[in-house]
């Protein structure tokens, strides 16, 4: 087999001649396949414990933070820089990043190169295109096609980013290609409508489009401060726009671990 998503449906198709929805089947068994160019193929691997394994051709790039990559074939070539000069290196820093970004190349056919995930939980795709960027949580970024740029994205409101629990520092990912984003647990995905709301415990906000707006709203009433768990203030998202949620923020765990 060639690897490609037809050769793997054909071996279904003999393995299971008596089955016609051979989707159900590949989902079952934790393989997704996404093409990120017309000929490069990824999969996402690995159920709750995932990881993105891509086939780069020779000359074709992936961008990715300081020490994302877990395996690789021996012809992919690394080149270590800025990701665009020392302002936006400094900005990811900030972001929770590391400072430089590492560019993974193909050389002389077609490579492999694996990105694992830090956590329990999930990688998403997303296709960003102008006017269709990203608003990433710290730490959110794993992988890119070169090209995109990854910036730091300020909360306009002092008060959206210390009490909203999201940070006052997030990520921005802007232009034309695919990037791949880390989830901490499961991520359930809503698309709002202009106008429509969704209000988030600390945490929770994985991901947004740009065209969403974030906000902060005090939890009222006393009793409900103090002896309903919830803290002081929640997250509100307003769209138009994608917004994605996790369902096991860092955060959250290490206080349970704790």
């Amino acid at each position: 087999p060639d690897g490609t998503e037809e050769a793997v449906d054909e071996v279904m198709r003999i393995a299971y001649d008596d089955v016609d929805d051979f989707d159900e089947i590949k989902k079952g068994a934790g393989v997704e396949f996404i093409e990120i160019w017309d000929d490069v193929e990824c999969e996402i691997e690995g159920g709750s414990l995932p990881v993105l394994i891509c086939y780069p051709e020779h000359g074709q790039t992936l961008c990715t933070q300081r020490g994302a990559m877990s395996w690789m074939s021996p012809n992919m070539q690394m080149n270590t820089n800025s990701g665009g000069g020392f302002k936006k290196a400094l900005g990811r820093l900030f972001a929770g990043d590391s400072l430089f970004l590492n560019e993974y190349t193909a050389q002389n056919g077609q490579g492999l190169i694996a990105f694992a995930a830090s956590l329990p939980g999930r990688i998403i795709p997303y296709e960003v295109t102008p006017g269709n960027s990203i608003i990433i949580q710290k730490s959110g970024f794993l992988a890119m096609e070169k090209g995109l740029d990854l910036s730091v994205y300020f909360q306009k409101k002092l008060g959206r980013g210390f009490f909203g629990g999201e940070g006052f520092i997030m990520q921005r990912i802007t232009g034309y290609g695919m990037v791949f984003l880390e989830i901490d647990g499961y991520c359930k995905e809503y698309e709002l409508a202009a106008g429509e709301t969704i209000v988030l415990d600390t945490g929770y906000l994985a991901a947004m489009s740009e065209t969403c707006s974030m906000d902060i709203q005090s939890v009222s009433g006393i009793k409900n401060v103090f002896l309903g768990g919830e803290g002081l203030f929640h997250t509100r998202v307003t769209g138009p726009g994608k917004v994605y949620v996790q369902s096991m923020p860092v955060i959250q765990m290490a206080n349970k671990i704790a």
